[in-house]
């Protein structure tokens, strides 16, 4: 592993607390009446099976720049495997995407974005039907951005957003 992954892993980690409770907050929802009755249930999961989340926080500044755009890596220097690959190969459910506060305290801007949507967009429209390109940063990495509001409204891509 490089540097580079240990100090932004580091900084990204900062934020899990925010990311579990706006996840979390999508996640849950109340029992209905029978099974908070007779079952101790006050809560249930949306979804009973596994949930693969992936997420993101960008540095601040870039919800004001891009505020439909969310960003996923697309090229290493080391030409290890992305994120970009492993998502449309198939690779997890959900995406949350945010943006740090200006104190670098909490997430401001998010979106929550549901990557069954993503792969079926890029499928069915392909790169060409869809708002997207290429940016290359100093250290060779390269991410590749999408605009939300170029996703078809069904699916839906965004599952939720910030307020």
């Amino acid at each position: 592993m490089t540097i580079h992954y240990d100090i932004n892993r580091r900084w990204s980690d900062q934020f899990i607390p925010d990311i579990k409770r706006i996840v979390g907050s999508h996640l849950l929802e109340a029992a209905p009446d029978p099974l908070d009755m007779k079952q101790a249930t006050d809560l249930l999961m949306l979804d009973a099976r596994d949930m693969r989340i992936a997420a993101r926080v960008r540095r601040p500044g870039y919800a004001e720049r891009y505020p439909h755009q969310f960003t996923i890596r697309s090229r290493v220097p080391s030409g290890a495997e992305t994120e970009l690959s492993k998502i449309v190969n198939g690779k997890g459910d959900w995406m949350f995407y945010g943006h740090a506060s200006a104190r670098q305290d909490g997430v401001e801007k998010w979106f929550l974005l549901d990557l069954n949507a993503f792969r079926a967009a890029l499928i069915r429209q392909g790169p060409q039907g869809l708002h997207w390109g290429n940016k290359r940063n100093p250290d060779g990495t390269v991410f590749t951005w999408f605009d939300v509001r170029s996703f078809p409204s069904d699916p839906p891509l965004v599952v939720a957003c910030s307020p």
